[in-house]
């Protein structure tokens, strides 16, 4: 029975264990230096650069950089640019309350020959911190792939529009092809998630039919600097500083419609690709940004992305 025993504790001792999980996660890069650009894995401040796809195949090379050597590039270069509209309650009706005055009219006849006139107003009130209806699903709007930009880069504000404001948020990066994935699933597809800044005309995002160069004008789009993968997506602390004076601060448990609802939703109208991304929507009121400010959106247990601000040339 000793032996028995001596032998079963012998295995346990022996069995492979498995590492545990980095509660800090993993993080990635896209660099240059020289004419190479590359992937990396972030440590501290050095860069292990990896030989390969980061999202196909890859491996890890003995060639190290200093981050001050290299040039920090967006992190990825989607394909595919999505961002939520009203995921936040505090950002819903932040402004004041928002009416909405709708009057339908409809013109009878009656046996006589009489035309009659008959008019129907309804009036949809969202006061701020409620969720309409409309915004009980995922919201969703596109951006421009040529919109993204890196950390250190200059958000430009273009020539015509009379208020631009920063939106800081996570944004989701997509691993594997994703299409009608399940909520539970959905997971499978991320991964991970970065800071950035959904900048915001507010003047033709009003006054446009579409939001084209509202939302997607060039520059209108910095992430990074880093992909953080491994942590709890829905609960990481979000700040903005504009000029160094904290401007929002939430946490990204506070999304109405959480990461896998995202994925899961946009999978099932339109097939996600690796190195796609997904704004998951900003927080509170927003406010202008001017030639000469700098904005930063630093996402918990990521990095911080940096950006000053240009008036177009």
């Amino acid at each position: 029975m000793r032996s028995r025993l001596s032998a079963i504790l012998c295995l346990a001792f022996l069995a492979p264990v498995a590492p545990a999980e980095n509660p800090m996660g993993v993080k990635y890069c896209r660099f240059k230096t020289g004419d190479t650009v590359a992937y990396g894995i972030v440590d501290g401040e050095t860069i292990t650069e990896l030989d390969g796809d980061l999202f196909g195949k890859w491996k890890k090379t003995d060639k190290t950089h200093k981050m001050s050597g290299v040039k920090l590039l967006a992190p990825c270069q989607p394909t595919q640019v999505f961002a939520m509209a009203g995921n936040y309650k505090s950002h819903l009706g932040a402004e004041d309350t928002v009416t909405t005055v709708t009057t339908v009219t409809k013109l009878t006849t009656s046996k006589s020959g009489e035309t009659k006139e008959e008019s129907k107003t309804t009036v949809d009130v969202s006061k701020p911190g409620v969720v309409p209806p409309k915004f009980q699903i995922p919201q969703l709007f596109i951006k421009t792939a040529s919109c993204i930009s890196a950390t250190g880069d200059d958000i430009v504000i273009p020539p015509g529009t009379k208020r631009v404001d920063y939106e800081g948020e996570m944004v989701v990066v997509i691993g594997k092809t994703a299409k009608n994935v399940s909520e539970k699933e959905a997971m499978d597809y991320v991964f991970g998630v970065t800071p950035g800044n959904d900048v915001s005309a507010r003047d033709w995002q009003k006054d446009d039919v579409q939001w084209w160069r509202a939302k997607g004008s060039d520059t209108f789009g910095p992430i990074g600097p880093f992909i953080v993968s491994g942590v709890n997506y829905d609960n990481l602390r979000l700040r903005t500083r504009l000029n160094g004076k904290t401007v929002q601060d939430c946490n990204t448990k506070e999304l109405i419609q959480g990461t896998a609802k995202i994925v899961s939703f946009v999978s099932r109208h339109v097939t996600l690709k690796p190195g796609d991304i997904i704004f998951t929507g900003t927080s509170g009121v927003t406010q202008p940004i001017h030639p000469g400010d700098e904005v930063e959106v630093e996402l918990e247990g990521a990095c911080i992305l940096k950006n000053k601000v240009v008036a177009a040339k």
